[in-house]
């Protein structure tokens, strides 16, 4: 898919196929990623976000795709109101968030989002945390990073660091999404 192209629904047959093992998969993908700061939403002029571009440069190496990016404090209406917005765009397949996860009063991305979930994908959240055991040790303990399908689009909520952000996309969110997008919508093209 060029970078020019239009954006085409999660259903498009062009972009459904199977896997050896006969199980769904879409490719390539169209994220969309919500980056969650107040600091960064309230700044005046251009503003600095190194984990949402981070996300985009590693799905574009991948050869996907974002096709929509926001910026919202830490408020939960404002995460989601965002993320409604986003999971009704039909040629939205998943949808990554960045920031907000920790255990501070203000780090509410977990509570925003969560209450989206139809079905909660708890093994996203604690394989994340295990790799993050591997580099900063029980320090993890305090990431509420997350996981979960809302109307059909999966949904992963990932801390603000550029490390946390490349090790969950590179070691889970990109091996696995085109599989679980297919899982995810299946019902949608049978």
């Amino acid at each position: 898919m060029t970078a020019n192209s239009t954006p085409t629904p999660t259903t498009d047959p062009d972009r459904r196929t199977t896997d050896d093992h006969g199980h769904d998969i879409v490719s390539p993908l169209q994220a969309a990623i919500l980056t969650v700061s107040t600091s960064r939403a309230e700044a005046d002029g251009a503003v600095d976000d190194p984990g949402g571009d981070h996300i985009e440069s590693l799905f574009e190496e991948a050869g996907h795709r974002v096709v929509d990016r926001r910026l919202v404090a830490d408020n939960i209406g404002q995460i989601q109101r965002a993320l409604d917005d986003l999971l009704d765009d039909d040629t939205v397949d998943l949808v990554v968030t960045t920031g907000g996860t920790g255990a501070t009063a203000d780090d509410v991305t977990p509570d925003a989002v969560s209450d989206r979930f139809d079905r909660e994908l708890p093994g996203f959240g604690e394989l994340f945390r295990q790799l993050s055991y591997e580099e900063i040790g029980p320090r993890t303990i305090a990431s509420r990073a997350t996981g979960g399908i809302a109307r059909d689009t999966p949904v992963f909520v990932l801390p603000g660091s550029t490390n946390a952000v490349e090790l969950a996309t590179e070691a889970i969110i990109l091996p696995e999404a085109p599989h679980l997008v297919g899982l995810a919508t299946r019902h949608l093209v049978e």
